[in-house]
């Protein structure tokens, strides 16, 4: 047993005599970002947006690696099983740090205990966006029209269990209306089929639906975070239009595997902090309807913390689940 306290103690010290040797040569390998979604997606832009600017503030060579599939679960599984040791990090979002753990029956990977935070790298808000023969021209008259057609209107989505699924049955139980939903596989097939008007509305990314509004295809009715976004400043939010407290947000995180040393963890929220501060990182980002966020790895974890708790309800009240 003495032999074994010795081994143990032995082992110890000599992990905490390594890391900072290991900090201190970081990186000296290539890193791979783990974008768990599809190549030419929201998440995926804004990965090659900021992995050369990280390249050149760490000195190494930065990659994105598109890992699709089961709503981010492929991705988010494949890092949380990577060597802890900060050349892996996923590329989170709101639904695979956050809906996922309470859409899914059987997720692969705890979204808490798997992974070590890093740095909120940035938000956007969904849009609600309708076709332009519905005769709504404001979300207030989009409610009363709703109230009175009950079950008749239907909005798409990306998907069961996606983001702005979700996002619009929020929108019914603190409008109580009832409207249909169509699931789709992505943005682009729910915007083509509301273009011409096979659904009636949906809840959609500012980079994917802001051409449309533009053009006069599609019709805005509101912001779907707290506050406007600087990509369309004289469009109302949904909470100042009608219902206050109404918040549908995307954002993205990056996340380590659990047990990387917090000196590297350190390295890359510092590292990634001067990325989201370069004036050119901050306009691509915002001609995508994206804002640049950064502080600490206990910011991200907050944010975090406060998705999973905010649909954990709204999920459970709908009967929303997705068997994997």
């Amino acid at each position: 047993m003495k032999a074994f306290i010795r081994c143990t103690i032995g082992l110890g010290l000599w992990i905490l005599s390594i890391l900072p040797a290991a900090a201190e040569d970081f990186p000296n390998q290539v890193i791979k970002l783990v974008v768990p979604f599809a190549a030419g997606g929201g998440v995926d832009v804004v990965a090659r947006i900021v992995a050369p600017k990280l390249a050149e503030t760490l000195g190494g060579n930065v990659i994105v690696e598109d890992r699709g599939g089961a709503g981010g679960m492929l991705g988010a599984s494949y890092v949380a099983q990577a060597t802890p040791d900060g050349y892996t990090l996923l590329v989170g979002t709101g639904s695979t740090h956050g809906t996922n753990s309470s859409v899914y029956t059987k997720l692969t990977y705890d979204p808490v205990r798997d992974f070590a935070p890093v740095i909120l790298m940035s938000q956007s808000p969904l849009l609600l966006v309708v076709r332009p023969s519905l005769p709504a021209k404001t979300v207030s008259e989009f409610i009363a029209l709703a109230h009175s057609e009950p079950g008749k209107l239907s909005y798409g989505s990306y998907g069961v269990g996606s983001i702005n699924h979700l996002g619009a049955e929020l929108f019914n139980a603190m409008a109580h209306t009832e409207t249909n939903h169509v699931p789709y596989h992505g943005s682009a097939p729910a915007l083509t089929d509301l273009v011409g008007s096979h659904i009636d509305y949906t809840f959609d990314g500012v980079s994917t639906s802001v051409g449309y509004v533009r053009a006069g295809t599609l019709r805005l009715l509101g912001v779907a975070s707290s506050t406007r976004t600087p990509v369309l400043p004289d469009a109302p939010t949904i909470a100042e239009a009608a219902l206050p407290g109404f918040d549908s947000s995307v954002w993205f995180g990056l996340f380590a595997p659990v047990n990387t040393p917090k000196p590297i963890v350190d390295i890359l929220n510092a590292k990634m902090n001067s990325v989201l501060t370069l004036p050119e990182v901050k306009e691509s980002f915002a001609k995508l309807g994206y804002e640049a966020l950064g502080g600490t790895p206990d910011v991200l974890a907050q944010r975090e913390d406060a998705e999973i708790k905010k649909w954990a309800d709204l999920v459970r009240e709908k009967n929303i689940h997705v068997e994997p």
